[in-house]
């Protein structure tokens, strides 16, 4: 059995910058393993710009993106093979992957990084009420047929859910000559990017209806014909005498996406209600020498940050892997009042560095604090005039003031009429 110090899982953004990160810091045994038959993941296909803006302090689309990562993997010489399908891992970190070059391949590592993505809900999962017919597709299986098949889905659309990939084809199915009728939204808020609803949706005079979904799919000889949209409640349920009839030939569903960790799930890896694996500040699941980072941990706004949780899976890999072993004694993050999930969910002590905590918000919600607690100390405030849940906060603690007393930490959103 071949024997590796460190095998990615996952050769997108996340993964690329991690097994990057390692070998920047003394980890040269690095192998990326990648599915697909090239490196970059999902950017292969998002060929809209707005990538680059933090990491490279300019415009880049998906593909400029991620072969500046390819590029240094190149260049850094550290090894990767396409078309590796990963059908397991264990606990004692044994790696067991299939390709057309090496066959069945199992592979001894001393630590795992877990980059693998996320995947979206389709229609099976939300359960659309009526017929079962073709011309209903993801928001992301719609842009792989345009941007790298060029195949245009369809010419009269429906996009159900302002999910931002939702949003970005919109604009980028009409510029390929469809009319994209309106986009609906079950919640009574968007669920993509201030700038997406400006850019994809205002720009084009394409309507977004919030609080109304799809209450009823017809078909003709197969194929989509008709969607009906139905305001709905509180409880999201349809209320009657709302029903908007729409007639199209295809319903894009831009509805959520959901961390792919379906390697951790069946080493009974303990997850949070990201969907991911709960972690400490190092990246670090509960099992020992595992790492996750990027998509697969929860599900991100912006590329860039998905590029620098890569990062920092790779340090916490290299440290690891160097003799450190992080997480013998930790304390607990805590979501408190209007956070949704924190991430890390623990702390590893010691405390030898600065944290970085990212969260969303359960609902939009103007002029709060931002309250960050070490047991019942104050050991932070930040005033935010603004917070949706589309776009993920990321906060940073000095470790000086977790130091001293570490006890569990708590974040939560504290109304400033009341604090």
């Amino acid at each position: 059995m071949e024997r590796i110090d460190l095998v990615v899982i996952g050769g997108g953004s996340a993964g690329m910058a991690a097994a990057i990160e390692a070998h920047n810091r003394g980890v040269k045994n690095v192998l990326i393993l990648e599915k697909d038959g090239n490196l970059g993941g999902i950017l292969n296909q998002c060929i809209h710009n707005g990538f680059g803006l933090t990491e490279f302090k300019e415009e880049l689309t998906g593909p400029e993106y991620l072969q500046r990562f390819v590029d240094q993997v190149k260049e850094l010489h550290i090894p990767y093979e396409l078309n590796a399908y990963v059908s397991s891992i264990d606990r004692n970190k044994v790696v067991t992957y299939s390709s057309k070059k090496k066959g069945l391949v199992k592979v001894q590592a001393k630590a795992i990084i877990i980059a693998t993505g996320c995947y979206e809900r389709n229609a099976g999962a939300i359960q659309i009420p009526g017929d079962r017919c073709a011309g209903i597709i993801t928001a992301g299986t719609a842009q792989k047929y345009l941007n790298i098949h060029g195949y245009l889905c369809g010419k009269r659309i429906v996009i159900l859910g302002s999910g931002d990939i939702g949003l970005i084809m919109a604009r980028r199915l009409t510029l390929e000559g469809a009319k994209v009728i309106c986009v609906s939204e079950i919640m009574p808020y968007s669920n993509g990017l201030n700038r997406n609803i400006a850019q994809c949706l205002n720009d084009f005079n394409i309507p977004l209806y919030l609080s109304r979904s799809v209450s009823n799919v017809k078909s003709k000889d197969g194929r989509l014909c008709k969607v009906t949209l139905s305001q709905v409640d509180e409880k999201f349920q349809f209320i009657k005498g709302t029903e908007m009839e729409i007639e199209c030939d295809t319903l894009i569903l831009s509805v959520g996406l959901i961390p792919y960790i379906s390697l951790l799930e069946y080493i009974d890896c303990p997850t949070s209600t990201t969907k991911g694996a709960i972690v400490d500040q190092y990246l670090q699941t509960d099992i020992e020498g595992i790492f996750t980072c990027g998509n697969c941990l929860h599900v991100h706004d912006v590329v860039d940050f998905v590029t620098n949780e890569g990062r920092e899976a790779g340090r916490g890999a290299a440290l690891y892997i160097q003799g450190d072993k992080l997480n013998n004694k930790s304390i607990l993050v805590k979501p408190g009042e209007g956070v949704n999930y924190v991430v890390p969910q623990k702390i590893a002590l010691p405390i030898n560095d600065d944290i970085s905590f990212k969260f969303r918000v359960k609902k939009p919600i103007k002029d709060v604090n931002i309250v960050v607690k070490n047991g019942d100390n104050l050991i932070s405030k930040i005033v935010k005039p603004v917070l949706i849940p589309s776009e993920m906060v990321m906060i940073n603690v000095k470790k000086e003031k977790l130091m001293d007393n570490p006890q569990d930490i708590t974040i939560y959103l504290e109304n400033r009429n009341n604090g």
